[in-house]
């Protein structure tokens, strides 16, 4: 069942043509769109992502290894590779999903594979907090987090509403940097200090 959406960032002209997952993986398999395309489907959208700046990229290269010590055993971090949902694949920096990489060379992951997914923002701020967020939610993805650049901090979204015409997450929680983060997967905790990712 579709959800009704109102995107905040995309999606605004009537004429613009929408995809099903399907018909966007076909495109993507047969070269109709490429790596230098640099879009990603939301809500059935193809939409361009954000440009890189240094921030955003020095960002996920500074967070790359406090998360990987982090991962417990049977779980693995992908890195902006996309995750396929009911409408939407989408490309986030991060997703902490189950088993390896060798699970899915046939696949990108599904919802349930998903433990956490990460979105580093400055200027895809909006983006990420309202659109992605609401499209997170839907997937029912127990955990997301925008490392916001902006303001220095990591707003940790959880309690996901599900499928839903109103999809978002039920809590949040914003970390600065003398705080710590805290991962759960599968009942295992582990924290990670906000300055470490910031």
């Amino acid at each position: 069942m579709a959800i009704a959406a109102t995107p905040l960032t995309y999606g605004h002209d009537a004429s613009l043509a929408r995809f099903s997952v399907a018909s966007y993986q076909r495109m993507v398999a047969s070269g109709a769109l490429t790596s230098d395309d640099r879009v990603e489907l939301l809500e059935n959208y193809v939409v361009l992502k954000m440009p890189h700046n240094p921030p955003h990229d020095s960002t996920i290269q500074r967070m790359l290894r406090p998360l990987l010590r982090a991962l417990p055993t049977g779980w693995d971090l992908r890195v902006q590779s996309a995750i396929t949902l009911s409408d939407s694949e989408p490309e986030p920096d991060f997703a902490i999903v189950r088993g390896s990489s060798a699970d899915y060379e046939g696949r990108h992951p599904f919802a349930a594979d998903v433990g956490l997914v990460i979105e580093v923002a400055d200027t895809s701020l909006a983006r990420d907090r309202h659109d992605k967020g609401r499209i997170y939610a839907n997937a029912n993805l127990p955990s997301y987090w925008v490392v916001n650049l902006v303001d220095r901090q990591i707003e940790v979204y959880s309690e996901p509403s599900g499928a839903d015409a109103a999809a978002g997450y039920g809590a949040s929680q914003f970390y600065g940097r003398d705080d710590s983060v805290s991962i759960v997967l599968d009942g295992c905790e582990f924290s990670i200090a906000v300055s470490e990712l910031l």
